[in-house]
């Protein structure tokens, strides 16, 4: 049923903020932007990473849903290189802790954030990431 990630959005009262915010922390400008009825910016979709995945930024105006007073919810993992080093990379940019490098056993180390804008963010050191990037270069 569920065939792999598609699109990870993430909201902000202040989008314009969170698009520069993000288009530091990824070092490339979102290749979209999409406009509200309004005429004020609505989205910004970004494409990160070996597979292009799609990170998504939505003004907080559309959210289905109040937003709550403190960070919760899923966590998506977003595999880097050193974790410790994204870690004090994110907080150095303004993000708070949520919970920092926990090393999870058997080279997996995870940590996460609260970004500027209420998001939850994990950093995580996978094998297993490795192990199926490798495999898809070497096919």
């Amino acid at each position: 049923m569920l065939r792999g990630l598609t699109t990870v959005t993430y909201y902000a009262d202040d989008l314009e903020a969170a698009r520069r915010w993000y288009t530091e922390l990824l070092g490339a400008e979102p290749y979209f932007n999409r406009e509200g009825p309004d005429g004020r910016p609505a989205y910004v979709e970004f494409r990160i990473g070996d597979y292009q995945h799609e990170l998504g930024l939505i003004s907080s105006r559309y959210a289905p849903w109040h937003t709550p007073e403190r960070p919760a919810g899923v966590i998506v993992y977003w595999h880097v290189d050193d974790v410790h080093a994204a870690f004090e990379r994110l907080l150095a940019m303004g993000a708070k802790e949520h919970e920092k490098p926990v090393d999870r056993g058997e080279g997996f180390v995870t940590a996460s954030v609260t970004d500027p804008f209420g998001n939850l963010l994990g950093v995580m050191e996978n094998p297993h990431y490795l192990d199926v990037l490798g495999s898809i270069r070497r096919a």
